[in-house]
């Protein structure tokens, strides 16, 4: 964000607002393969034109790596069964190359459903966000906001699960804070760069209208006089 402001002549702005969900148009594309709804290429990948795809990552990973990811960015309590089941079909010379071989798969691995959810949920979520390193880019992006916002400016971030407001929690909530140095006890501590103005979930009404916002979760913060 900074140096592509920069290249705009803008160095400061006033308001900033990252919305962290996958867009409409990209997951009911089957081609992008973001989605279980629909049969196409497993390829998640939010920029083609680089990086690895989750089929190749599949055909590669050894099995520990493959239920690490699933276990930590998609919080899938069967990660260990749906890893086991990936590599063994990859070894009988079929790997998962298409979102529906991977639903599939994944169907035949998770033991219990939640009510409402497709057992691929946790798998697929995982997946994008591990191939796109979402979480790490979503760090880099709060660190950034800081140094863009003016005095008085807001953060506003819109999360998705758990993990996204997770680390947008925490870091809202250290940057709110002001900080003693253990090893300068008699220093003044360092103040507090953000002050958190509260959280917004959607009404019943938004979720009616719009059921992909029913996990949306908004938190909002702002810019105090200290510099960045």
């Amino acid at each position: 964000m900074v140096p592509t402001l920069a290249s705009l002549g803008v160095n400061k702005v006033h308001g900033l607002l990252l919305d962290l969900g996958v867009s409409s148009p990209q997951i009911d594309d089957p081609e992008r393969g973001f989605s279980f709804r629909f049969d196409g290429p497993l390829d998640m990948r939010m920029d083609t034109t680089r990086g690895e795809s989750a089929a190749d990552f599949l055909a590669r990973a050894e099995e520990r790596h493959i239920a690490e990811v699933i276990k930590n960015y998609g919080e899938e309590r069967f990660a260990i069964s749906v890893a086991k089941a990936l590599v063994a079909r990859r070894e009988s010379g079929n790997p998962v190359r298409t979102t529906r071989e991977l639903s599939e798969v994944v169907a035949g691995a998770v033991k219990t459903r939640e009510a409402g959810q497709n057992p691929a949920t946790r798998t697929f979520q995982a997946l994008r966000i591990f191939v796109n390193a979402e979480l790490e880019e979503l760090e880099q992006g709060l660190s950034a906001a800081l140094d863009l916002l003016v005095p008085g400016g807001r953060l506003v971030v819109i999360s998705f699960h758990s993990l996204e407001d997770r680390i947008v929690k925490t870091f809202i909530a250290r940057e709110s804070k002001s900080v003693f140095d253990r090893r300068a006890p008699f220093a003044e501590p360092k103040p507090n760069r953000l002050v958190a103005l509260g959280r917004v979930k959607p009404s019943d009404a938004e979720v009616d209208a719009n059921p992909r916002s029913r996990s949306a979760v908004m938190r909002v913060a702002e810019r105090t006089e200290v510099a960045a």
